[in-house]
């Protein structure tokens, strides 16, 4: 038996969506992180009270309780698993794990218990189903009925929308009616916000871009409330995955980004990241509406009664404590002006995609994240419109595809050499390179870096033809005097045909150079490029010939048309040959 025991694709519910992940289990703790959130749920081994393994409809789960009474389910095992997750609890955790059967007679008569965060249903003592009280938005009571109401999630196909219980009357107990008691239980568990007491803080109109408009926030020990002319929103810390603190590249603002899950929501729209947008100069003195005794004591120096200083920072930090996650800013990359990010278009909307030290994020219409774990490939690809472009493809492991359009020539040199600095797998390197490798390949490693990267030497050597094509024509200095508007045509036209032998023997010059750097390119490139550049130059021909038949038709009709003439004209030569 290992240190560890590892598990993928097991599967975590979420609001009714099962959400999957890997699993590990540890001598010090378990922990499991989402694939689709990249969320980190850890669980010291010293916590664990209990581990109960059922027959669920994902195969075999297993259920895991602690001291503090929070109760933890992943599904998605085999029945073969039983036998190795037993003897490792046994020997690392001092914990039975016990076989436990569901019920699944159908009956709906049974018995109520609150474990916790759970609401379970059993019958004739085992679980027919249990609730996740978190997932509970509204208790409603009527005179034998309790309605539980759920959150939704946009990720699932179904949603339970209710639950009603009938609770009938008790007769040996008067002193408290058990339809109350029954919602008790419920709402002090379950996930609904209400706004009692007084804020810790309160930061006046702010510029918040996702969702668009000024807000006042108000800080509550359990919830952030943006309160504006139109629209409220109530959204708990437990949704806050991710905190960003990003500078703009005007170097006069800051984006400070929330990133949320589940989103909050506007009639259709979800909005997955709350951005607010600061100015560096803009300073603010808070204090917090507590004692300096509560505070130290909540958040242990972390913030203080008095604080002062610039805005963002004071939002970044009373939000960092209160959420108690860390703050992600941009790491050593650097662009070609010096900023940390690149300016960018993705779906028609130009913004700034920032290079982090484990993902990238894009802001801010529509504002994207997405991390390296979740990247299957990178691919920089030519411009459509210019070669003084070029666009930056990021493909996930999904198969979602994201297009960064419009970067700068000047970017790529830099983003290449962060991209394979994280070994992320570039998709126009070419596999060949791969298939040679001996050894097996991470997924994420990239294996040629001290490869020649044609691709930046190319755009390199354009570059360096057009600066030699605009210094030539710049030294010539009377290309942009010969034309005069005011002239007439035919001045124009006399000056054109004076100046044609001159501009064709510079044209001539630069096909030259153009011809003798692609000559040099041509020869640095390796048998098997120069054997792939081969045969796609044959396909385009054919494609060519397909997609202009008139051309060449007209072509062939010329040719024809000569070798006629030139039938034509051979009797009478021979006949003048002959007299």
């Amino acid at each position: 038996m290992g240190d560890t025991l590892e598990f993928s694709d097991i599967y975590q519910e979420h609001k009714g969506s099962w959400n999957d992940g890997r699993l590990r289990f540890s001598k010090q703790t378990v922990v499991y992180k989402s694939t689709k959130t990249g969320k980190v749920d850890s669980i010291p081994a010293a916590e664990l009270n209990l581990a109960h393994w059922r027959r669920v409809c994902l195969g075999h789960g297993i259920k895991l309780g602690t001291n503090s009474g929070h109760v933890y389910k992943y599904d998605g095992f085999r029945d073969t698993d039983l036998e190795k997750i037993s003897e490792f609890f046994k020997t690392n955790y001092k914990l039975e794990v016990m076989e436990k059967d569901m019920c699944v007679k159908g009956w709906n008569w049974g018995t109520t218990k609150f474990s916790g965060p759970l609401l379970a249903f059993e019958i004739n003592d085992n679980a027919a189903f249990e609730v996740p009280l978190s997932n509970v938005s509204q208790c409603a009571t009527g005179k034998n009925e309790v309605t539980l109401e759920f959150h939704q999630n946009d990720d699932t196909e179904v949603s339970l929308m209710e639950v009603r219980f009938y609770v009938p009357p008790n007769q040996s107990d008067e002193r408290q009616d058990p339809v109350e008691a029954f919602a008790e239980n419920v709402l002090s568990k379950a996930d609904v916000i209400q706004a009692t007491g007084d804020a810790v803080c309160v930061f006046k109109e702010l510029q918040c871009l996702t969702p668009r408009g000024r807000y006042d926030i108000r800080i509550y020990p359990t919830f952030l409330h943006l309160h504006g002319k139109t629209f409220d929103y109530k959204i708990p810390y437990t949704t806050v995955l991710r905190l960003f603190l990003l500078p703009h590249k005007d170097q006069r603002q800051m984006f400070f980004v929330i990133s949320l899950d589940p989103p909050i929501k506007q009639g259709q729209t979800r909005y997955h990241f709350l951005i607010l947008l600061f100015s560096k100069e803009e300073e603010l003195s808070l204090t917090l509406n507590m004692s300096e005794e509560d505070v130290e004591r909540r958040f242990e120096g972390k913030l203080s009664k008095n604080m002062s200083g610039s805005l963002y920072e004071m939002v970044s930090r009373v939000m960092k404590s209160l959420v108690n996650r860390k703050i992600t800013v941009p790491g050593n990359f650097q662009g070609h002006s010096g900023a940390q990010c690149i300016t960018c278009s993705y779906k028609a909307s130009s913004g700034l995609l920032y290079p982090l030290e484990r993902g990238f994020i894009y802001v801010h219409k529509p504002p994207v994240h997405l991390r390296f774990e979740e990247i299957s490939c990178v691919n920089f690809a030519r411009g459509t419109t210019t070669t003084r472009s070029f666009d930056f493809e990021i493909e996930t492991k999904q198969g979602n595809q994201f297009t960064f359009s419009s970067i700068e020539r000047e970017e790529y040199g830099k983003l290449f050499d962060f991209v394979n600095a994280k070994k992320l797998n570039i998709k126009n390197r070419g596999f060949k390179e791969k298939k040679g490798m001996k050894g097996k390949i991470d997924e994420y490693s990239d294996s040629d870096e001290d490869q020649h990267d044609a691709y930046l030497e190319r755009m390199k050597a354009e570059g360096k033809i057009r600066e030699e094509g605009n210094d030539s024509v710049d030294s010539d200095g009377e290309s942009d005097e010969s034309f005069n508007p005011g002239e007439e045509d035919d001045d124009i036209a006399e000056e054109y045909d004076s100046n044609a032998s001159a501009s064709e023997s510079d044209s001539e010059d630069g096909d030259d150079k153009i011809s003798k750097k692609a000559g040099e390119m041509w020869r640095t490139l390796s048998k098997e490029d120069k054997e792939e550049w081969d045969i796609k130059a044959v396909e385009a021909k054919k494609q060519y010939e397909i997609a202009n038949p008139k051309k060449e038709n007209k072509k062939s009709g010329e040719e024809s048309e000569e070798e006629e003439e030139a039938a034509a004209s051979t009797p009478a030569s021979s006949e003048a040959d002959s007299d």
